[in-house]
């Protein structure tokens, strides 16, 4: 073990055991960043129009600021770019997170000078709890990837503007940048596939230990890295055994990247965002993750069958049960106000408070009423695949509401790396779990309203194609696990990317 990892396990001791003041107060720690965030803000134009002043708990902020999306709080984003101070939060944003929305265009999500660090402390925690729950530190001595978006920003309205994992690439620690790849240069080529294969150029010689990125990104490297070396990813990279990702459940995957680099290695899930750093898996042998409850954020959580209606059920964090589908409400010290950030979460724990994310609100089926989400869909195919032996690439489920013949049903199409000896056990097995987990879906297929459920086979790169199609190939961009219209399926077939 050498210096810098020695000395990591001495690090990791201390912020664990100092992190346990707020993991084990999780209320007070809430109930703390509430009155900081109100008290920050209430001579704001946002805290005047909505009388911060008059906020002592939170009924009163339920009452006086309502749930908001992107589209309803952009009047006040526009006038941070067109130059006014203290809108949101106090003065300006340092950045603005670029994201894509779904009908306001370009979002962008301001960051702080009080959020930003946030942002960087909760991925290096996460890798500090890993040090100590495991005594794992090695892969400190050796280099390390982050497969990242374009560090170089743009600006607008006098403010820095990116992808917030090229905002973050500012902010690497000093004692990790000999250690860290890829090149600035390589990092900052815009285009996906030429920026991998610089990668796999800079990175093929080099002792890698730790790699980083969206499971779906990742792999694309180590293909490349592959066939560059013609040999596993894990006799290229021997010392290689942490891999720490967010953005999309792993287990779809991990067969997948057992296969690639020779080896089981040990994992860590992270779930940032361009609105905060929310959650870290902070115990190696648990599949959910911690909850930070006092990281400048105040959550809210909606039940999911409700975020649509106009008074919805609004709970703190000391009211939520275990077991149930809740839409993410957010308050921050970027100026994020009562903020739908589109994603559902389900409580595994409250002492302390756990969670796994299940999904997107956008991305659902419910074309017959069926309410089905990515936790559901993405459990199922994890189960075929364990019966079959089966491996997957990429996949997505649309609804197929008008079929040529027959009843409608839900279309899966897969991208597989070993197919299944049998499709139609495949789907079998995919729909006995789909049944299990969906009492609307296992109603409409009993009730002979849907079929059970259809595979599809999509071509290699088939949804690469689709990707690159939309200019989304690469970076933080991901696939939509299902979706309530046929958009991609509509492109796979025009395309001829299917196999018939």
């Amino acid at each position: 073990m050498g210096v810098k990892a020695k000395l990591a396990n001495i690090y990791a001791g201390y912020v664990v055991k100092k992190n346990r003041s707020w993991i084990n107060n999780p209320i007070q720690a809430q109930q703390k960043t509430f009155r900081y965030l109100i008290s920050n803000a209430e001579h704001t134009a946002f805290g005047k129009d909505h009388s911060f002043e008059r906020i002592v708990n939170y009924k009163d902020y339920k009452k006086a600021v309502p749930i908001r999306t992107y589209e309803e709080i952009k009047p006040y984003i526009e006038r941070i770019i067109n130059g006014e101070y203290n809108v949101l939060w106090k003065g300006r944003p340092m950045y603005f997170a670029k994201t894509s929305g779904t009908t306001s265009g370009t979002k962008y999500i301001p960051i702080s000078k009080e959020s930003m660090p946030y942002h960087v402390m909760a991925a290096k925690h996460a890798l500090l709890h890993y040090i100590y729950e495991t005594g794992k530190a090695d892969f400190v001595d050796g280099k390390m990837i982050f497969l990242q978006g374009d560090p170089v920003l743009d600006e607008i309205g006098g403010i820095k503007t990116g992808r917030l994992s090229g905002i973050v690439a500012h902010y690497v620690p000093k004692y990790l940048q000999k250690n860290r790849m890829p090149s600035w240069e390589t990092n900052s080529i815009k285009d996906w596939e030429t920026k991998v294969n610089a990668i796999v150029d800079e990175t093929i010689n080099e002792d890698m230990r730790l790699i980083s990125g969206i499971p779906s990104w990742v792999q694309t490297y180590f293909e490349k890295l592959i066939k560059k070396a013609d040999k596993p990813v894990g006799e290229i990279f021997p010392n290689f055994n942490l891999f720490v990702y967010g953005g999309l459940n792993f287990e779809p995957y991990r067969q997948k990247f057992k296969q690639l680099i020779g080896r089981d290695i040990d994992s860590i899930e992270l779930y940032p965002a361009s609105e905060g750093f929310f959650a870290y898996q902070d115990q190696p042998d648990r599949d959910d993750l911690l909850l930070l409850t006092n990281h400048g954020m105040f959550y809210e959580f909606v039940p999911a069958d409700e975020i649509f209606n106009k008074q919805p059920t609004r709970l703190s964090l000391n009211e939520v049960q275990t077991g149930v589908n809740y839409a993410l409400i957010i308050s921050t010290n970027a100026g994020l106000w009562a903020y739908n950030i589109g994603d559902t979460v389900m409580f595994t724990s409250t002492k302390p408070y756990r969670l796994k994310v299940t999904g997107r609100i956008k991305h659902f089926i419910s074309a017959f009423g069926e309410h089905v989400i990515a936790k559901e869909v993405e459990t199922a195919i994890q189960t075929a695949m364990a019966q079959t032996g089966a491996s997957i690439s990429e996949f997505t489920v649309a609804p197929q509401i008008n079929p040529a013949d027959g009843l409608p049903y839900h279309e899966w199409l897969i991208e597989f790396e070993t197919q299944p000896d049998s499709l139609n056990e495949f789907a079998r097995i995919i729909d006995k779990s789909m049944q299990v987990q969906n009492v609307y879906y296992k109603d409409l297929i009993s009730g002979k309203i849907l079929r059970p459920a259809v595979i599809t086979p999509v071509k290699k790169s088939g949804f690469d194609n689709y990707m690159k199609s939309i200019g989304k190939l690469g970076g933080q961009n991901k696939l939509p696990r299902l979706s309530d219209n046929r958009k991609i399926a509509d492109f796979l077939y025009d395309n001829q990317l299917v196999i018939s």
